[in-house]
Formats: structure tokens, sequence, C-alpha cells
């Protein structure tokens, strides 16, 4: 009988990772990024041979795909290792040498979308506003560049526009939970809503035509809605909404009538069909529990790219309106799904009585090793859902068990439970993720001596902040990319975060007392326990002097610490030998302390 040697971590990442995805116009061809050879590359599929092959060979993540109006090229945007400024080039469909269309370097540049005859590219770009931003558009024939709103007050984004490009909507984000959109008709700046000064904020908006917006929101309710604004009356509308659900991002089919509203219901997400002339929405079967995007072809085909927590994301095409076509189908190599983790989803009481939903992945019996892994989602205005993580089924197929709570300040649970954790990062949050750990020991789940800690960026700040202050609750920890202090995180951020600085964290001047007091590098001498932290060098949101200045403090002291930097990453990880690196290196970095 021959027998195969245990999966090792490469095979939890050699499976495909697919990114943004566009059809198209004559729906022949598919153009995605996705890691096949290793690095983030553009590739394209004919949809009737199903056979990927390779459009670029930069290795650099891809941001934003366009099909010029008569698909002959793609328009896309790149940054370079990680660092987040997006340049914007040309690209023939089938391939070759990208061409340069609005590139700045140490600039920012964010494609959003080209005009219906197909000769002006939008776009926002952070040149000569860098703080609020400015919409510009590009003609692609000349080359002319135009301001068409400078951004002021907040940071401005271009949302939509009607189809002739005669109306604007933009949003001004005033923090994560207060984005206003405007539209601009001319030179008048006029709100969707009639109180714009309140705390509340939108999904995505689309012109039905030059007389309706339809937008989501959560103006005066605490989940997103669909809503409408008739633009000669001024007047916004609540026209459909799904209890304890946020309605978010929506796409037109306006041939037919219909939106397509995707949608988050705690960890699972959903897609509705909403039919405009009925006012009816209704719930659409999908084969995913998470959605990456959605694709509405010029011919109304809807596309999605979606995974759940043991089958990464792959390509669907929706079939005569009710049937559901694989057009990938990725999976983990060598390991059969029904060996891969699927989550427990469970509620918890927190310390002061606020609900927190969990997940919780359990290693098979036969491995299990009785340690768990507390997870602290990064964000942390975000959340964790049923997608898939190759760390996490690497770590669980290894017999680490972990558990991963949505703690107040998460989004996807209603507007007030998101903005609990603004001014306070340190406290109700970091209290929520022990009393996670005091739930799993009283259920038995775990003995109090085998908790284990690993986050990601603000999830890193936790893992940080709860090793500092909860430290016998923990054997070791691993820090990827967390803020260690919240006096030099306020000032390095980049520019166009500056504006929200305050609502989301404070004020390092008048609220210096709590800043030291929620500041992970306050509680150095009680770090005493073995310590990880992995960094990208070019990390453009938690600089590499927040891991530096934890790492040399925890070093001078004798704290046992590992530093892992990566030169050619930034706020994650985008290429495979790094991922699998990491998983490695976390995975060896447990079982020493097991």
């Amino acid at each position: 009988m021959i027998t195969f040697d245990h999966p090792e971590a490469k095979q939890f990442f050699e499976l495909i990772k697919i990114g943004v995805f566009a059809v198209s116009p004559d729906e022949d061809q598919i153009i995605f990024s996705a890691n096949l050879s290793g690095e983030p590359e553009l590739w394209g599929m004919d949809i009737d041979s199903r056979f990927p092959y390779k459009l670029t060979s930069i290795g650099q993540a891809c941001y934003d795909l366009i099909y010029s109006k008569d698909g002959s090229f793609i328009i896309t945007s790149f940054d370079h290792d990680g660092d987040e400024n997006t340049q914007i080039y040309a690209l023939p469909r089938n391939g070759g040498v990208l061409k340069p269309l609005v590139t700045r370097e140490g600039q920012r540049h964010m494609l959003r979308g080209i005009s219906e005859d197909g000769t002006l590219l939008y776009y926002n770009t952070t040149n000569e506003n860098e703080t609020y931003l400015n919409t510009n558009s590009y003609h692609l024939e000349t080359g002319e560049v135009k301001i068409l709103h400078k951004g002021e007050i907040a940071p401005t984004f271009l949302e939509t526009r009607n189809e002739d490009g005669s109306k604007l909507v933009v949003g001004r984000m005033f923090a994560n939970s207060h984005t206003v959109p405007y539209l601009i008709d001319g030179s008048a700046l006029t709100p969707l809503v009639e109180h714009p000064e309140l705390s509340y904020t939108y999904g995505k908006a689309i012109f039905l035509n030059d007389s309706t917006i339809y937008f989501t929101t959560n103006y005066q309710a605490d989940f997103y809605y669909l809503a409408t604004y008739d633009i000669e009356a001024k007047e916004m509308r609540k026209v459909a909404e799904v209890d304890q659900t946020e309605l978010h991002s929506i796409k037109l089919d306006r041939d037919q009538g219909v939106l397509y509203v995707s949608a988050t219901t705690g960890v699972t997400e959903k897609l509705y069909q909403f039919v405009i002339e009925r006012l009816e929405l209704k719930q659409l079967n999908i084969p995913v529990t998470s959605i990456s995007q959605v694709v509405l072809s010029k011919k109304g085909t809807v596309y999605l790219s979606g995974g759940t927590a043991t089958s990464p994301d792959n390509l669907y095409v929706l079939k005569q309106g009710h049937e559901w076509e694989e057009l990938t189908q990725i999976q983990v190599p060598g390991i059969e799904r029904n060996q891969l983790a699927e989550p427990d989803v469970f509620t918890y009481k927190s310390f002061d009585g606020l609900e927190i939903e969990t997940l919780y992945f359990k290693a098979r019996p036969e491995v299990d090793n009785k340690h768990l892994i507390l997870w602290p989602h990064g964000g942390p205005q975000a959340s964790e859902g049923k997608f898939f993580r190759a760390m996490f089924q690497h770590l669980v197929y290894a017999g680490y068990n972990i558990v991963a709570p949505n703690f107040r300040g998460s989004s996807d649970y209603g507007a007030r439970f998101m903005k609990m954790v603004e001014g306070d990062w340190g406290y109700g949050p970091r209290l929520d993720n022990i009393a996670c750990v005091d739930y799993m020991i009283e259920q038995g789940h775990v003995d109090k001596d085998k908790v284990l800690l690993m986050g990601g960026s603000y999830g890193g700040y936790m893992a940080l902040l709860l090793h500092g202050r909860h430290p016998d609750y923990f054997k070791a920890v691993v820090d990827i990319f967390g803020v260690s202090n919240l006096f030099s995180f306020y000032e390095s951020v980049p520019e166009h975060w500056k504006p929200i600085m305050k609502i989301w964290i404070g004020d390092p001047v008048e609220d210096k007392e709590r800043f030291t007091r929620d500041s992970p590098i306050t509680y150095l001498s009680t770090m005493t326990k073995p310590m990880l932290v992995i960094q990208g060098a070019n990390d453009p949101r938690v600089v590499k002097a927040e891991s530096d200045q934890i790492v040399e403090s925890l070093k001078e002291q004798g704290t046992e610490v590992e530093y892992l930097v990566f030169e050619d990453e930034g706020h994650g990880f985008s290429k495979k030998a790094n991922e699998v690196l990491v998983s490695e290196r976390v995975l060896a970095f447990f079982n020493q302390y097991i």
C-alpha cells in the first residue's frame, strides 16, 4: 500500500487566488488578477475554452480592471510591492506592453470608470490634493486631463455619474461611519439626504436615469437599506430593506429594470434581485457564502467571484437567470474539501452583556493538539466571515483550533455596533476578546494554559495590547503589521486618512491619557511571552516603524522575539512564496510552545 506524506503549508497556498475581474463587452473573454505564477499578474480566459493565458509579467498587485467600450483593450491599475500608490495603464486585451496613462511617482490614482462613449477615463488622485483628493478625467485619445471636482473639507471620492457625464455623485468621508453622498449638477453640490451632518454612511450609488439615483445607506437607521433620490424634487425615500441585514453594493441592468444588491447578514454574504417597477426584493440562491465581486455584463449577464470558508474564490456565471455555472474550479490541491474546517457560528455575552457573534474553526479529532488560537480581526471596522483563509486552514489541519470573534466595532452588525470602537480602540474591544477566551474555557473548549494569540493590522494591535495587559492568558503571540503606538500611528498614516483620525481613534493632545493607556508599547514590561512579529517594509497604513519600535524595545528588555520583514510587501502578502513562508513560520513558532 502506498502512503503519502502529510500535506505541507504550500499546498494550502498553491491554489490560485483570484482578485479583481472584468468581462468583455461581447462576453467572449474574462480577465482577472491571479497568482498562478506565484506573483500577482493579469490573466485572460476565453469563456468557451476556460483555459487561462498570461497577459502581464510584472509581479504587482492589480487594483482595478475595465474594458474599453469596444473591448479592444483593458484599463488597469497597479501599485509597487504593496505601497498602494496605484498607477493607471492601458493593455491590449491579449496582453503585451503596459502603456502608462495616469502615472506620477509617489501619488495614488484610483480608477473610477469610463464614459459611455469610451473617450474619458474617470479617476481620483492624491496629486495636487493629497489630503482631500481630486476627481479628474483623462481623455483616452488626446491625453487631456481635466479636474472635475476639487475635494475639500473631507477626502472626496467619485462614486458614479450619469450617462453623458453631466451629473456626478461623490462621497465625502468624514469617518468610516460618516460618509455623505453629494450630487454634483453643474456647480451645485447637493447632499442626497436632508441632514448630512448626522453620523451615517452609504454603500454604493448608481443613476437609474437623469432624474433618479439609487443608493444604499443607513441614514437614520441602524442597517443599510436601498433608497432612491429624486433629483428634481431633491427628496430621498427608502424602497427596500431586510431585517438585520446590510444592503451594500448595487449593479443595474437598465434594460430589464433590475438591480442586483449584495448584502451581509452577520458572517454570511447574500445576493438579492430588486425589480424596480414592482419594488420587489428577492434573495437569489448563490453557491458561495462570501462575495468578492459582482460584475454585470453589457448584455445583463451576472458574474460573480466568491467562495466559502472551505473553498477559495471561484468565478461563476448566472445562466437563464436561475442556475449558476462554475467557470473556474480552484481548490486546495491534494486535500478533500471535507477535510477542511467549516466553522461553527455561535454568540457569547461580553463583559457588559453585549452579544458577540463568533466563528470557531475546530481541528479534526485525530490531529487536535487541544490548543486554541484567538484571532482578533483587522479593521477594526471590518469583520470575520465565512470566507477562505489559507493560513486558517493550514493551522487547523495541523491540529490547532481557531476562534475569531466579531467584537464591538465590527462591520455588518449595524451602525451602532460599528461605532462602538470609535474613540475606544483599547477598552471595549479588548474586553470582548478576553470574554471570548473566558467563554471558550468555561464551555470546555480549551484549557486556560493552552491559549495562543495572533492578529494582523488592528488585530495585530489587539494582539500586542492583549499580550501587554493580559499576559497570563497566552502562551505565545504573533503580531502581523500591528499598531504598537497610537501617537506615532496617528502621525504616520496616509495623508487622506488623517481627516478621519480624530473620530476614529481620538486626538493625541486632547486624549493623551487614553492614547497612552491604549498603546501597546505602554505595557512592555508585561510582554514576557515569546513573540513573532511580521511586517511588510512598504506598508503605507501601519508603517514599518510601528513594528520596529516594539521589536527593539522587547529585545532590549530580554523578551524572546523573532522579527520577519518582507522587503517586497505592504499591508498584506501578495506573493505566494511570502504567504507560504509566513504560514510555515507561524506554525513552526506555535509548535515550539505547545
